[in-house]
């Protein structure tokens, strides 16, 4: 590897870990694809193994014979030694790590990494039973838990809205420990992700769509008629506010989970988790 050690916390080619907004790593027209941050060993371990491709790391110096060693390894096994030694690793100590960063690092590590191209809706449909859509859920804790669920138990895959948090962000892939990684997901554009289109376009795929909401019509989530149903899309809203009106009115499907002591709703991830259980039985 290319070691270097940081004397001046100030130096720009620091500037992708400490002062570059996510934002604007995804939107960096150098490579055109865009990069992200992976935070820890097992997370960027994932990301390796699924084909992204390394591009520079910030290491703790404590951290380098430990933690950071199976993830050197891990390059030289996938993109030869020569792509190892290229790649920029940028170390110091805890300390100063902590005042470049602002915070301090979980397990000492970070990796920037080059994006994939983004599949369309209708790839990302195909030879699927079992989804889970994300309908303009923006909290990236969420995201990640969500879809660390769906890996678990069974979910073939997840679909964004446009609004929706970016699951390669920092904090999503961290939350899911790396299976953003491990299972397919993309987003739609703006204008699939408007009112009840997203809804139609998964009809049209041949998916029965369920959303996720307590109305006067939501049935019990273990309802047997729902589980037969060859393909199903298990529709998501965002922490508080839910799905939109006119989207859980279009869906094939409302459903709920019984509660008791009078509790009304669960936060979106513990639901996502429920819901993959009962539903993504076939």
């Amino acid at each position: 590897m290319t070691m270097i050690e940081i004397t001046d916390i100030n130096a720009p080619e620091l500037d992708v870990f400490a002062r570059t907004s996510e934002v604007q790593l995804y939107r960096a027209c150098e490579p055109k694809l865009g990069i992200f941050l992976a935070e820890s060993a097992s997370v960027i371990l994932r990301a390796l193994e699924a084909g992204y491709e390394p591009l520079s790391m910030l290491v703790e110096t404590e951290r380098l014979e430990t933690e950071a060693a199976p993830v050197f390894e891990k390059i030289a096994k996938l993109w030869g030694e020569e792509k190892r030694d290229s790649i920029p690793v940028y170390t110091a100590s805890r300390e100063i790590v902590s005042e470049l960063t602002g915070y301090t690092l979980v397990r000492g590590l970070w990796m920037t990494l080059r994006r994939k191209p983004m599949i369309s809706v209708e790839e990302f449909c195909r030879d699927k039973d079992r989804i889970t859509v994300l309908f303009d859920v923006v909290n990236p804790t969420n995201v990640g838990a969500i879809i660390r669920s769906a890996a678990a138990l069974g979910i073939d895959g997840a679909l964004l809205t446009h609004a929706s948090v970016d699951p390669l962000t920092r904090r999503s892939s961290r939350v899911s420990m790396g299976t953003v990684f491990q299972i397919p997901w993309t987003v739609a554009g703006r204008e699939e992700s408007e009112g009840i289109n997203l809804i139609e376009t998964l009809k049209n795929y041949g998916f029965k769509t369920v959303a996720m909401a307590l109305t006067e019509d939501s049935v019990g989530i273990d309802c047997e008629e729902i589980r037969q149903a060859g393909k199903l899309a298990i529709i998501l809203g965002t922490e508080g506010t839910g799905l939109p009106k006119e989207v859980i009115s279009a869906s094939d499907y409302r459903v709920m989970i019984p509660m008791y002591h009078g509790v009304d709703s669960l936060n979106v991830a513990a639901a996502s988790a429920v819901s993959f259980w009962e539903l993504g039985k076939r």
